[in-house]
């Protein structure tokens, strides 16, 4: 079982990433965001798990341990596939999973392309009691909000930045954007690398 993978970034574009160990790329299936806030020629690491079907071996991979784990729990419930599981990771941070689990939610689940009414309610009711939702969410922003930080903020780490200066450029990107900006793990991590900058990459952690 291949469970990390640390080393060279060859391609990055979509959801997925080539990453070189050893002289051998390895294709990794990973969420938009992480796929975007890795840039080629720079290292990346992963946490990995493999998927083994009777015609294909294909890896997924994720920044955080977190992620990991919710989704060998999703691709357990029926009707829940790898990329569906993908999907669901790729909208909703673990944290959030976690809470409509609790909330017994299964609309949040409805929003994620291919996932239907009777698959959502699956989620729910299978991942019960087997997922812990954050016990208290930051006053100053909404738990979606902070569950999209907490993404962002593991891949920049993930990318070299210091956590210190990877929040520091969270919390701003979050003060000036606005609630849908800030609910969204793309668009927050586009919008913190751009306060970055090419020009703050000194700073990064080496």
């Amino acid at each position: 079982m291949i469970s990390s993978l640390r080393g060279r970034v060859l391609a990055a574009a979509g959801g997925s990433v080539v990453i070189e160990v050893g002289g051998v790329g390895f294709h990794v299936n990973t969420t938009p965001a992480l796929a975007l806030s890795m840039r080629e020629g720079h290292e990346a690491s992963v946490h990995t798990t493999l998927v083994v079907r009777e015609d294909s071996l294909t890896l997924f991979g994720f920044a955080t341990r977190d992620e990991l784990d919710v989704f060998d729990l999703l691709i357990g419930v029926t009707g829940v596939g790898p990329k569906s599981a993908l999907g669901v990771l790729s909208v909703l941070s673990p944290g959030q999973i976690a809470e409509a689990v609790q909330r017994d939610d299964d609309a949040v689940f409805r929003k994620v392309s291919g996932i239907g009414p009777k698959t959502a309610k699956l989620i729910t009711v299978s991942l019960a009691g087997k997922l812990v939702a954050p016990a208290v969410s930051t006053p100053h922003a909404p738990v979606v909000a902070g569950g999209a930080a907490d993404s962002v903020l593991a891949a920049l780490t993930g990318l070299g930045w210091s956590e210190r200066v990877a929040a520091e450029a969270v919390d701003e990107t979050i003060a000036a954007a606005s609630d849908i900006e800030a609910a969204s793990v793309p668009t927050l991590l586009r919008l913190t690398l751009a306060r970055l900058g090419p020009a703050q990459q000194t700073g990064r952690a080496r």
